[in-house]
């Protein structure tokens, strides 16, 4: 009865510090990362970052590209998951759901070349790293690494357009 006790008050505790842990890391980091940002919003000014949105927003073949790859490409290398989603403010409603998609889609491939990107999954990278450097040398690492980025580029694409084709689907049946 006692271990049951003890093992029952244990689930709490770890529960605690994991809270601790959030409290202590992530949200402070989210916090800061959004004061910053909505710093540089104000002194980039925000009809100039609008208009970056509403650029990108643009219908015709020429500007997806620009949504879903330059654009999560851009807030992920510079705001960092989990901050990177919130770039998607800037765009229409019926496109913040593939750039959703497209920027979450992207925070792991770009760690082998910027593991700054998302630092809480680079342990999963690491360790894939190390089996191919041990099978195949350092070299091989580097290769992975920038075919991961590329590959990543390619699928973050095809997830905007997509994610965008069954968005709009979905908006005619709800309007219907």
């Amino acid at each position: 009865m006692v271990q049951a006790a003890i093992w029952f008050i244990g689930i709490f505790q770890k529960g605690g510090e994991v809270f601790t842990s959030l409290v202590t890391g992530i949200i402070p980091l989210v916090i800061v990362l959004m004061t910053a940002v909505n710093a540089l919003i104000a002194l980039i000014g925000p009809e100039r970052v609008d208009a970056l949105g509403k650029f990108a927003a643009k219908p015709g073949v020429l500007y997806i590209p620009l949504r879903y790859v330059v654009l999560p490409f851009v807030s992920v290398f510079v705001l960092c998951n989990p901050m990177a989603y919130t770039m998607g403010r800037f765009l229409p409603e019926k496109l913040k759901p593939a750039f959703y998609d497209s920027a979450v889609s992207f925070v792991h491939p770009p760690l082998g070349i910027f593991p700054h990107v998302n630092p809480g999954e680079l342990f999963v990278w690491m360790g894939i790293a190390q089996g191919v450097e041990q099978a195949y040398g350092h070299e091989a690492v580097a290769a992975l690494a920038v075919r991961y980025l590329l590959v990543g580029l390619v699928v973050i694409l095809i997830r905007g357009i997509v994610t965008e084709r069954i968005t709009a689907i979905m908006w005619k049946k709800e309007a219907a």
